[in-house]
């Protein structure tokens, strides 16, 4: 039994942004690769382009962490993979629930990138009583009503939601209530929580439709690649005086990449 829940890495208090906290597990996941091929030392260029950011950023990011690398050696990659594990805490055993034992709530479960980063599946739970003691990933399931009591005694500060979206409410208040600070969303609604419990949300069918907006631009860049002079636009008008002609303003630099892990 858990005699207490284990502290939370101090990333906020150290004033690491947030665009750069989410940054921090795609430079672990291109520094895993490097350190399974026994690559010694890293580049910032050749980090940056195996995370899919530029350098700048990249160094920016690891200034934060105190980290600035060795002129004409790089990075050192197996130190660079413990720092950004302890500051993602990583370091430390992670209980995880997972509540909603469907097709997607056993994928998760079967999903072998939480154990090998510091996360432990510590229960199945499902409201469904014939899912009761079935064994999913080798983890028996547990019904619904023994939730609290789980949270409690695995000491799971984390709480994974693959419900449908009208029990998803109702489950996040009571994890939330248990004791849950720290909740990743699958379900396809918004879930409202107090201050102190953080929410990650992840929804395919948003990132699906991203996509279809990209391919539709695609297609209709094509069609007018190949169309003739009869359907080319007009040309805009001038801008009035005192404006700028059309061109797009660049937004400021806080991109979070879209999900999950593992």
């Amino acid at each position: 039994m858990a005699t207490g829940r284990t502290h939370r890495p101090a990333t906020r208090s150290r004033g690491i942004p947030e665009a750069t906290v989410a940054r921090l597990p795609l430079y672990l996941r291109a520094l895993t690769a490097l350190s399974e091929r026994s690559v010694p030392t890293v580049s910032s260029e050749e980090l940056a382009a195996a995370a899919g950011v530029n350098s700048a950023k990249l160094r920016k990011d690891f200034s934060y962490l105190g980290s600035y690398g060795t002129r004409g050696v790089g990075y050192d990659v197996e130190y660079l993979v413990y720092q950004i594990s302890r500051e993602l805490g990583l370091t430390q055993d992670w209980p995880v629930v997972i509540v909603g034992i469907g097709n997607l709530g056993a994928a998760l479960a079967g999903y072998g990138g939480f154990a090998s980063r510091g996360f432990r599946v510590a229960a199945l739970i499902d409201a469904d009583p014939a899912m009761t003691g079935r064994p999913v990933a080798g983890i028996p399931v547990q019904h619904s009503d023994d939730l609290e009591r789980i949270i409690e005694e695995d000491g799971v500060s984390i709480g994974v939601i693959a419900t449908p979206a009208g029990v998803a409410q109702q489950v996040c208040d009571r994890l939330v209530a248990a004791g849950v600070t720290s909740i990743l969303n699958f379900a396809p609604t918004v879930l409202s929580v107090p201050d102190g419990v953080d929410v990650r949300k992840v929804d395919l069918s948003i990132e699906l439709q991203i996509l279809a907006f990209h391919e539709q631009r695609k297609a209709g860049e094509d069609a007018g690649a190949d169309g003739d002079a009869e359907h080319t636009p007009a040309a805009a008008p001038p801008a009035p005086r005192g404006t700028t002609g059309g061109g797009t303003r660049k937004g400021p630099d806080g991109d979070v990449p879209a999900v999950m892990p593992a």
